[in-house]
């Protein structure tokens, strides 16, 4: 895979792609239902919105927000790239009002498991992207 530009819609899809073909979110899908939308504000390319959706045995990733969104998060372009590049913990960033949430905190808390399963995912896209 060649180097993608971060939340490009070349690295929409390749998230995508991973999630479809991770079996462990897949997995997750039968035991958690939740909806997150990002929107990252401010990217060269404008605002960026994409969703993670795990509901009915199936986890999906896309570009804009979740059909049925739980939570929400909104983070500028130099949060997000500081955070997916490991230069920001993104439990500081919240912490400090750097990422916005909105919606349910528990159901969010409720499928940690499904985020953990989430990371490797984005190692491997990680690996590969352009953030300029």
């Amino acid at each position: 895979m060649s180097n993608i530009r971060y939340l490009s819609p070349e690295w929409i899809a390749a998230v995508a792609a991973k999630v479809e073909a991770s079996q462990p979110l897949q997995a997750l899908a039968h035991e958690h239902t939740v909806a997150l939308t990002q929107v990252v504000t401010g990217t060269p390319d404008g605002d960026v919105t994409y969703h993670l959706e795990v509901r009915d045995g199936v986890a999906r990733f896309g570009d804009g927000a979740a059909p049925h969104e739980d939570v929400r998060f909104t983070e500028s372009w130099d949060t997000a790239v500081a955070v997916s590049t490991g230069e920001l913990n993104a439990q500081e960033a919240f912490i400090k009002g750097a990422i916005r949430f909105a919606g349910d905190h528990q159901r969010l808390i409720d499928a940690a498991d499904v985020f953990a399963a989430l990371n490797p995912v984005f190692d491997e896209i990680r690996a590969v992207v352009d953030y300029r």
